[in-house]
């Protein structure tokens, strides 16, 4: 089979694979606030002294809407709203220091968004030293945040240094003008170039840029000509990802047609020629969408095999547990997972009253847990070895993986199965072999999943 047919016949939506079982698939009847306080417990006394934990904290706040985004959100130019919720985020720290009992080790921290950016430097600073105040930093600590290029400033910057943090992240998506008309996302090369020259001089040791092909009014050109001056600032990483047009979820993409978007052929030859300029320019593909130099810890822990990916994407650093603070983000504590409510008054209110303010969440079975480990290991080291896959493989997913075989993205061999050089666009296909929630389950239109490609 061709590299076009192969590529016609795999670009279908899936999941990305930040968890298993995937957010849309989870059982929730069986979840109960109480089932996941004890999950936390539980984790906690295994992994903290050893592991550590991973924070994420998720601020929704945007002075403008990018259409593109399928973040939870709200967009306002009130500032005031920062102390409220930074109040709410404490509260609901505080509830699960109450869980713990003793203090944690904090191994990871990021902050996402929204636009984290949005509250001033202060009040980053402020919020976040608290939470720290609260915990152990491990020595070998990874924090990291999302920036906007029009206003992460040096103040921005050196607080949250100050704190610990060396990694920041720029939204990108692209430099086209008529490309960010399209999707309301206006920023300049310039304040591109200034960012990053900041954070480098504020001591980032790694700046990230985040990169979108398929959108509105693209063309090969104008990728490539984003990627060539995104190429000159030297990113130490790069994501480069697939949009997901889905405007029945998103009101806000309905703002341009469907004409206006590359066509599959298109959306196909922006991923490839965008892979090969990103190669051309000395960046390592690392499992799904990502993109490093030699030298970034992201491509030292690839070649290590030491990737760990949850739900803030690929990360350096391995921990069992996850917490996610403030509204819509979600926590892993391996043996289950929870989302709190998306609304920002309802988070806040629920955080106030001293309860994890949950939506919703699922208790992980013991062939969760195999599935889990089998999808991390192929999206993170592109091999499973045979005892994991003999545990798992039926009838049906060895019929599938012997005919991916058979088109070269695969290998078996007797120690397990290995994601071919030709299989590295398909990680997310071969992944969803394995999605044993999904099969069999009419496609919900609503699930809203981008194209692997």
């Amino acid at each position: 089979m061709s590299r076009d047919e192969l590529l016609r016949k795999y670009d279908v939506p899936v999941p990305r694979y930040t968890s298993y079982p995937t957010v849309p698939y989870w059982d929730t009847e069986r979840f109960s606030a109480t089932r996941w306080i004890d999950a936390v417990q539980q984790e906690f006394e295994n992994s903290n002294d050893t592991q550590g934990i991973s924070l994420y904290i998720h601020l929704p706040f945007c002075e403008s809407l990018c259409t593109y985004c399928a973040c939870n959100t709200r967009i306002t130019k009130n500032h005031a709203v920062e102390e409220r919720y930074s109040k709410a985020i404490l509260a609901e720290w505080d509830s699960y220091l109450r869980i713990f009992g003793r203090k944690p080790v904090i191994r990871e921290l990021h902050i996402g968004g929204g636009t984290p950016t949005f509250f001033s430097p202060e009040n980053l600073h402020a919020l976040i030293q608290r939470i720290l105040s609260e915990g152990i930093v491990h020595e070998d600590r990874q924090f990291s945040f999302e920036g906007h290029p029009n206003n992460t400033t040096r103040e921005h910057l050196r607080a949250l240094h100050g704190l610990g943090f060396d990694r920041v992240s720029f939204g990108v998506q692209d430099l086209d003008l008529k490309v960010q008309q399209a999707i309301h996302r206006i920023q300049t090369y310039e304040s591109l170039v200034e960012a990053t020259r900041i954070s480098r001089e504020e001591g980032y040791k790694s700046v990230s840029f985040d990169l979108i092909y398929g959108l509105p009014h693209q063309t090969v050109a104008s990728v490539e000509n984003t990627l060539q001056q995104v190429c000159k600032l030297n990113p130490d990483r790069l994501a480069f990802y697939s949009y997901a047009h889905v405007p029945w979820i998103r009101p806000g993409q309905r703002g341009y047609e469907d004409a206006h978007l590359p066509s599959d052929v298109l959306k196909r030859e922006l991923f490839e020629r965008g892979k090969a300029l990103l190669q051309a320019h000395g960046y390592c593909s690392i499992g799904m969408d990502h993109y490093a130099l030699p030298g970034d810890d992201l491509y030292t822990a690839h070649v290590a095999g030491q990737l760990h990916r949850n739900f803030m994407g690929y990360t350096t650093t391995s921990t069992r547990m996850m917490i996610g603070l403030g509204a819509s983000s979600i926590s892993d504590a391996h043996g289950a997972y929870a989302q709190n409510v998306k609304g920002v008054e309802e988070y806040e209110a629920l955080a106030g009253k001293g309860v994890i303010p949950l939506l919703k969440g699922h208790i992980q079975s013991e062939q969760d847990l195999q599935l889990r480990r089998c999808i991390l290991d192929l999206a993170c080291r592109g091999t499973l070895d045979s005892n994991q896959l003999w545990a798992v493989c039926d009838d049906d997913m060895l019929a599938t993986l012997r005919g991916m075989e058979d088109e070269g993205i695969v290998l078996f061999s007797p120690n397990g199965l290995t994601i071919t050089d030709a299989g590295q666009a398909f990680i997310r296909n071969i992944c969803s072999v394995f999605d044993t929630r999904m099969k069999g389950k009419t496609a919900r239109k609503e699930v809203g999943f981008s194209r692997s490609i």
